[in-house]
């Protein structure tokens, strides 16, 4: 291969890459996976291959106005039950609390409403709100417990007495 040759090759590897990971991302694009598309759309957005960026610029958006959904109300306790996991999920603590609390209050005594609201509050730091919830989630359902012991949001309790009779309760 000739020194001519060699540097076409060399010049034209980002512009192979680019073009096949726009490919992929229209792939993804057709399949209906907006977020991954958008992914890798984002990247190529910054790409030195200008075609390639622009195209990218304009499913991006594309891919942004699929995924954009209106925000609905909950109006039930389940609603605010997933609301208030994926609050609790992204780790965005306050809210959390505060769905989880409007589907207790709807649907009051349910163990996994109470368990998740006792992880959020662990996660904060209210031991004593954490405790409590965690009691109302065990005697609710005492399989809970299993959970508590492999759950890491309670880290923060494990060296409390009260947390540690919870998962162990003597007679049991």
């Amino acid at each position: 291969m000739s020194p001519l040759n060699s540097e076409i090759q060399r010049v034209d590897l980002p512009y192979q890459a680019a073009v096949r990971n726009f490919e992929t991302a229209v792939r993804a694009f057709q399949k209906q996976n907006f977020r991954k598309a958008a992914e890798i759309f984002e990247k190529l957005v910054e790409s030195e291959v200008r075609d390639v960026a622009e195209r990218a610029r304009v499913h991006l958006r594309l891919c942004q106005e699929r995924t954009r959904r209106p925000a609905t109300t909950p109006r039930s306790a389940d609603e605010f039950y997933a609301q208030g996991v994926a609050s609790l999920n992204r780790r965005n603590l306050e809210l959390a609390v505060e769905q989880l609390g409007k589907a207790d209050k709807l649907k009051p005594n349910q163990d996994y409403i109470r368990y998740a609201l006792a992880a959020a509050q662990a996660l904060l730091g209210n031991l004593d709100a954490a405790i409590e919830q965690l009691e109302a989630a065990v005697t609710l359902r005492p399989e809970n417990r299993i959970h508590m012991r492999r759950d890491e949001d309670f880290r923060g309790l494990a060296s409390d007495p009260r947390f540690q009779r919870l998962l162990y309760p003597a007679g049991a």
